[in-house]
């Protein structure tokens, strides 16, 4: 099977289909600008005829035994290892990033997979007292329904896999639009996987297409009663008001701008690992990225000379190449803007301690320091291989540098006493923080989202359940009930 002959599509109800668009979306290889796929995209036509069969499905999904879906998901799993090599592969050409990137996507994605077989068979409900005689509170967890899940480019597979999973496990319908820079990994891949493990027609659709073609058909449709949105916090804030004005519930995992703290007692080589795999893996292409890199003065200059150091040494090239560390930008719009944003800050007054060349999609990583306290480029999100240093006084100024954005996905804080850490992670507004690691994590179990700007809701654990699922009341009464009326 080629993926991207076969899978280059659009998937709805069990049928690999042509989009009935006027127009294409072309799937490049970012490192070469080879072309992969050219999808015709979907229309809002086929936007309502994905959102039916889901909602079809998923009345008999809903019925079937916990242990049916569980077995789906099991072999989905398999499969999953069974072609990680071939996905592997896909990921390289279609996302841009190294080897070992969509090695550790892949593995995550994996776990995530092994949670939602679990995930299908865990009890739900409850039995709760009532203040009145007699009186019995049945509460239940019921499937919502149908979910419309929007990924984005970076880590398309485990993303998505991460909505997807949990919300069949639980017995819901699902429709995917992936992004338009990874329409078959993030979406035919993971509908062949589906389809091969035995999921009934009409549970999962994906629809390749675009807001031009379809304005916000996804979002309006009256069938899906959950948006799972991954993606920059412009887009979200549309998506989540939209939603708003038609009663559906959202989960939004928006865009960061984390810092990694390095406090005066801390291992700086190990800080410097650290900070370099925060800033620099998939080329800054992450959400939870490490845009800001806040060092306290008294070991600044030790900190940033190991760091600029490591900095230099890293591959930019081929990702292809078992070497390469820095693959290329998702398209030329993006490593032109970093450029330009890289020129504006050094016209501002910035300095380089390390300054890249841009060839094409490939920008080589630059290390910026020296940026005025109010810089724009300190309070966004910067989706590239560009690194700020910033030094601060003491561990008051480097939370109110920390908590100096209007994002607050992630974070670190990297200090030999632990505790100390953890009352200094407790300060920062972020929904992430982790001590003596890196700013980009992600597990099964424990709850992802952001705070501020980086969104709303959360996912993971019980949280995925409290997301895929709504809670029903049903009382009964065993005996005669008096009225006061």
């Amino acid at each position: 099977m080629s993926v991207f002959t076969d899978l280059a599509h659009q998937y709805i109800d069990g049928e690999w289909l042509a989009g009935t668009g006027s127009w294409d979306i072309i799937d490049v290889n970012p490192y070469n600008g080879d072309k992969l796929a050219a999808i015709t995209v979907a229309t809002v036509e086929q936007v309502d005829r994905a959102y039916r069969a889901a909602e079809r499905a998923q009345r008999d999904w809903a019925l079937t035994g916990p242990y049916a879906r569980r077995a789906v998901l099991e072999e989905a799993l398999r499969l999953t290892t069974e072609r990680e090599a071939e996905i592997i592969e896909a990921m390289v050409d279609e996302l841009g990033g190294t080897r070992g990137k969509a090695g550790f996507e892949v593995h995550l994605a994996k776990e995530f997979l092994r949670e939602a077989v679990q995930l299908a068979v865990r009890p739900e409900g409850a039995i709760l007292p009532s203040p009145f005689p007699g009186k019995e509170n049945r509460v239940q967890r019921l499937p919502v329904g149908v979910v419309s899940v929007i990924s984005p480019f970076n880590f398309p597979f485990l993303v998505t896999l991460k909505s997807v999973a949990p919300a069949l496990a639980l017995g819901n319908a699902v429709v995917i639009k992936p992004n338009q820079n990874a329409p078959v990994v993030g979406g035919g891949v993971i509908a062949k996987i589906f389809e091969d493990a035995g999921l009934p027609a009409g549970l999962l659709n994906v629809l390749v297409t675009d807001i031009a073609e379809i304005g916000d058909a996804l979002l309006t449709h009256p069938v899906p009663k959950v948006i799972s949105f991954a993606g920059s916090d412009r887009v979200g804030r549309h998506v989540g008001a939209v939603a708003a004005r038609h009663f559906k519930r959202t989960v939004l995992n928006l865009s960061g701008n984390s810092a990694l703290v390095v406090l005066d007692d801390a291992d700086l080589d190990y800080a410097v690992d650290a900070a370099v795999f925060s800033r620099f893996v998939y080329q800054g292409q992450v959400c939870m990225a490490a845009n800001r890199i806040l060092v306290d003065r008294s070991v600044f200059a030790e900190f940033s000379e190991k760091f600029t150091a490591r900095v230099r040494s890293l591959k930019t090239g081929d990702p292809r190449e078992e070497d390469t560390q820095i693959g290329p930008l998702i398209n030329s719009f993006q490593a032109d803007a970093l450029t330009a944003l890289v020129d504006r800050a050094l016209a501002e007054g910035a300095t380089a301690l390390v300054r890249g060349t841009t060839r094409g999609n490939l920008v080589e990583p630059t290390v910026l320091t020296g940026l005025p306290e109010g810089s724009p480029l300190l309070g966004q999100e910067i989706f590239g291989p560009v690194a700020l240093l910033v030094p601060f006084d003491g561990e008051e100024d480097g939370i109110r540098l920390a908590n100096a954005t209007p994002y607050g996905l992630s974070g670190a804080v990297h200090t030999r006493d632990v505790e100390r850490g953890v009352r200094f992670a407790q300060r920062v507004d972020t929904g992430m923080m982790h001590v003596n690691d890196s700013t980009i994590g992600d597990e099964p179990l424990a709850a992802f989202g952001g705070e501020k700007a980086s969104g709303l809701g959360r996912l993971n654990g019980d949280a995925t359940v409290e997301a895929f699922t709504t809670q029903k009341w049903i009382s009964v009464q065993h005996g005669r009930a008096v009225f006061p009326l």
